[in-house]
């Protein structure tokens, strides 16, 4: 993607397709002052236009109707473009799905001795992004997280110093190109391009964690609607992902089989009584619920505390196997006591206590940070990939495109304005 002025004000688009919802968010970034320029934070972030819909040909982050994804994305792009009062060619689009799967290894190069430049940290990096991945797999990330100089480890940057071995730690993040591609075919359909994509996680943590978090240590866990994925960031740097196709919306299914409602009164239910903390006072409240087939006004009354039985068991399901996860990605030392939960599904009341016990972590529930403009509903932990998503290019200067370019053929039969106005006649016609 065209990297950001330091100079004057840029326009992007970003497009969160998750497995309940479809967000398109327009930005404008204007660059900071060099006195307020924040860890990762170049420029500021203003909302121009905003579009939401419910996500339509989706599960579990993967499309499975094309037609319906492609219709959800043109409502939410639609909307968006209309609020901002202009038309996008290209977007930034989000991965979940696919199996995303890290990869940390080492690349080093000579340099004799001498003072390293900037020449060799070009060259280590180019032998880093050498990395092949298998022919299923298609690669989302090609990142530095350290430099080392003659077995000296934990250096941030080498420039101006002497050695005779320059390496370089990379983090590779690979994903199944099904699925990928599937997505960018969705979003080609829509007449629009995608300049690149990020793992969901990856922007999670990037819109919020705070402070000091990324570089002692922490681990960000989206809980999204149809899977639940994990990024880790130690000493400043993003050094794993990881993703279970398990989510919210699989709460909302339990509560409808057991409870026999619709899907959506299920949503509803969730939503304003759903809790994963038993309180004494469950048994002695009551929730109308109205039986699949039933008449709308024929409710049934049910114990409050039936609904957190048939809840929490999936929410510690959830959060068993994150854990699990974590330890089995050995970068459970590295993460210390830190945990943000973030996602539509961690706002369920009750969530972040039983995480904490779960986890055995200091737990907190992240909300999108540093943006202006978006609206209130907007500014929950729900939409925290998508504001991460706004963030990205200012950090996407350390991606090694030159190898991400080559990652996969385009979805469409041409990327070019023309072409794509070409197509857009011959589908009308």
């Amino acid at each position: 993607m065209r990297p950001l002025s330091n100079r004057r004000a840029s326009v992007v688009s970003v497009l969160d397709v998750g497995s309940t919802k479809v967000t398109c968010i327009i930005a404008k970034l204007t660059p900071r002052g060099h006195d307020k320029v924040l860890p990762g934070r170049t420029h500021d972030l203003t909302v121009l236009g905003y579009g939401m819909q419910r996500s339509r040909g989706m599960k579990s982050g993967m499309v499975v109707n094309l037609d319906e994804a492609e219709q959800s994305i043109r409502l939410a792009v639609d909307a968006a473009e209309r609020m901002a009062g202009l038309t996008i060619e290209s977007l930034i689009l989000n991965i979940t799905a696919g199996r995303l799967h890290s990869e940390v290894y080492r690349a080093h190069v000579d340099v004799g001795g001498e003072v390293v430049d900037e020449a060799d940290i070009q060259r280590v990096l180019a032998a880093g992004a050498s990395h092949s991945l298998t022919e299923d797999r298609t690669l989302i990330h090609s990142l530095p997280i350290g430099y080392a100089l003659d077995g000296t480890r934990g250096i941030k940057d080498p420039v101006g110093m002497l050695g005779e071995k320059l390496a370089v730690d990379m983090h590779v993040v690979g994903a199944d190109c099904a699925p990928v591609r599937n997505l960018e075919l969705a979003v080609n359909r829509c007449h629009l391009e995608v300049e690149t994509i990020v793992a969901t996680p990856y922007a999670s943590g990037l819109a919020t964690l705070v402070d000091d978090e990324a570089d002692l240590g922490v681990a960000c866990v989206d809980m999204g609607g149809g899977t639940t994925s994990m990024s880790v960031f130690a000493d400043g740097a993003f050094c794993h992902v990881d993703a279970i196709a398990i989510g919210g919306h699989h709460v909302t299914m339990d509560i409808a089989q057991g409870l026999s409602t619709r899907v959506a009164d299920a949503e509803r239910i969730k939503t304003l009584h759903g809790s994963a903390l038993a309180t004494s006072s469950d048994d002695h409240e009551v929730i109308g619920v109205s039986s699949v087939g039933a008449e709308r006004h024929d409710i049934v009354n049910v114990p409050r505390g039936a609904l957190t039985r048939i809840i929490r068991p999936r929410v510690e399901e959830i959060l068993e196997l994150t854990r699990d996860r974590l330890a089995k990605s050995g970068f459970a030392g590295r993460v210390g006591k830190r945990v943000v939960l973030t996602g539509g599904a961690s706002q369920l009341t009750g969530v972040v206590e039983v995480a904490r016990r779960i986890l055995g972590r200091n737990v907190r529930l992240g909300r999108p940070l540093g943006i202006a403009g978006l609206p209130q509903a907007a500014k929950g932990a729900a939409f925290a990939a998508a504001v991460g998503l706004l963030i990205y290019p200012q950090v996407a200067q350390i991606e090694q495109f030159d190898l991400r370019n080559q990652r996969r053929p385009s979805a469409a039969s041409g990327g070019h304005y023309l072409s794509r106005v070409g197509q857009w006649l011959k589908e009308s016609w």
